[in-house]
């Protein structure tokens, strides 16, 4: 089966980045991407994008309006297209069964629905959302149920995506992943859709699976990953206890060549769309099967994520003498990770909430994330607006997020904090003062030269 048109339902972190990487690889192929939100239609087709990734503006504006397009026109595109992904939020359940573990499947289902009464003839159905396993069994019920004239093949085809590295990771990635049925119209949907990447991608990285295998191995990437941070964060609070550095325990068993260095990196705690999710969903599921010793096992991990956040917050106050009411507090960094301005579960989020609750003023500066997304951020913890409107003061610098502050935490990996000026934040700062690196960027002894006394995660 020959591709010439491509449409993608959800326009969000995945769905808009990994089309524009298709339609600028494969100019022959005409791809659309559409979403009922015309607020992120408009954004995508205006100068600035609604999501920042480095390099994404580079391959999107080229082949915005040739064979790559934005649009509210839904069931247009899925009449037209020979293959949709649907790329649509799957967001852990708030009501009902399963309620804080589970994924919620509503997007998915109405999704299915919405391709079956529009689509005609053949279509390849392409699961880009992350989603429980078997979950492409549902699909293709509600399909085959509802569609009059549509015949479909449901594929696995999961993002392996790192926010802030999104462009390199869909122009060279480590591998491809494609789940089918074994049936020899499932392996020729397979060829169809490998045969897209392949217009870039070599061969043996992109790997066929039956789509159980294909849709686990998404979770349990996420949950590896996950438990990697979780398990060197809880050894930087033994790192601080003992006066070992958690840098040079994490460099001596990353040289370790069935460990590596990877993820090794301690920090308030893991953040992004992706870990907390997957795991909740990773617990849920394994509960469900009657496994729950696996269930307890990935909720450990769960567990020690949200301490270390906690810790975070605890080493603060009283740090600061038992009492930040009426303190100023800088925070540097908001979004999850550098070069992103996505904040969800953002480990920032928790603080500065803790802070606030504890009385404190946060002074905000991230270069990429918005006032009104760190107030809507904070609201959905339960803070009110007035609240807010009180207790934080969003800065356009770190140096002005430091004046007069009493301590500063700094909680993503922004590059530019490697290149303040201490000695100039140092003069603007109450004594006595102290930096709180949630991240482990600064380096521990220039710090401590201009007078910091330096209270970093993992480090005495």
């Amino acid at each position: 089966m020959k591709i010439s048109k491509i449409c993608c339902i959800g326009a969000g972190y995945v769905g808009g980045p990994t089309m524009a990487m298709i339609a600028s690889k494969c100019p022959d192929i005409q791809v659309r991407v559409v979403d009922i939100n015309a607020e992120r239609i408009a954004a995508w087709n205006s100068e600035e994008l609604p999501i920042f990734e480095p390099g994404l503006d580079e391959i999107v504006k080229p082949a915005r309006g040739k064979n790559l397009f934005f649009s509210t026109e839904v069931h247009e595109a899925i009449e037209t297209a020979d293959v949709i992904f649907v790329s649509v939020g799957t967001p852990t359940k708030t009501y009902g069964m399963g309620a804080g573990k589970a994924a919620d499947l509503c997007y998915i289902e109405g999704a299915a629905r919405m391709i079956a009464e529009v689509a005609k003839g053949p279509k390849i159905i392409v699961e880009k959302s992350t989603i429980p396993v078997r979950t492409a069994a549902a699909m293709k019920t509600i399909l085959e149920a509802n569609s009059k004239e549509g015949t479909f093949q449901v594929l696995s085809n999961p993002e392996f995506l790192a926010e802030g590295t999104a462009v390199d990771d869909l122009s060279d990635p480590d591998r491809i992943l494609i789940g089918g049925d074994p049936t020899e119209a499932g392996q020729e949907a397979v060829e169809a859709l490998a045969s897209v990447y392949g217009r870039w991608i070599p061969n043996e990285r992109i790997i066929r699976t039956n789509l159980w295998s294909s849709e686990l191995s998404k979770l349990v990437a996420n949950a590896f990953l996950a438990q990697r941070i979780s398990s060197i964060n809880s050894i930087s609070a033994l790192c601080e206890k003992t006066e070992a550095d958690v840098d040079e325990v994490a460099n001596a068993i990353g040289m370790d060549s069935r460990i590596g260095p990877k993820f090794l990196k301690a920090s308030v705690g893991f953040g992004g769309s992706c870990f907390q999710k997957d795991l909740l969903n990773l617990v849920y599921l394994s509960g469900h099967f009657g496994l729950p010793k696996v269930a307890d096992y990935w909720q450990a991990v769960i567990d020690m994520n949200e301490w270390q956040k906690e810790r975070f917050s605890t080493k603060i106050v009283q740090t600061l003498f038992n009492t930040v009411r009426g303190k100023r507090i800088g925070i540097w960094g908001f979004a999850f990770k550098k070069d992103t301005n996505d904040t969800r579960e953002s480990a920032a989020i928790y603080i500065c909430r803790d802070l606030i609750m504890e009385g404190a003023n946060v002074a905000i500066y991230d270069p990429k994330v918005s006032k009104e997304q760190v107030f809507i951020d904070l609201e959905y913890l339960g803070l009110e607006r007035a609240q807010l409107e009180k207790q934080i003061i969003m800065c356009s610098s770190c140096e002005e997020s430091a004046k007069n502050a009493h301590g500063v935490a700094v909680l993503t990996e922004w590059d530019e904090f490697r290149e303040v000026n201490f000695q100039k934040v140092y003069d603007g700062m109450f004594k006595p003062s102290f930096l709180f690196d949630g991240r482990n960027v600064i380096d521990a002894v220039a710090v401590r030269e201009i007078g910091f006394d330096f209270y970093a995660i993992g480090k005495g």
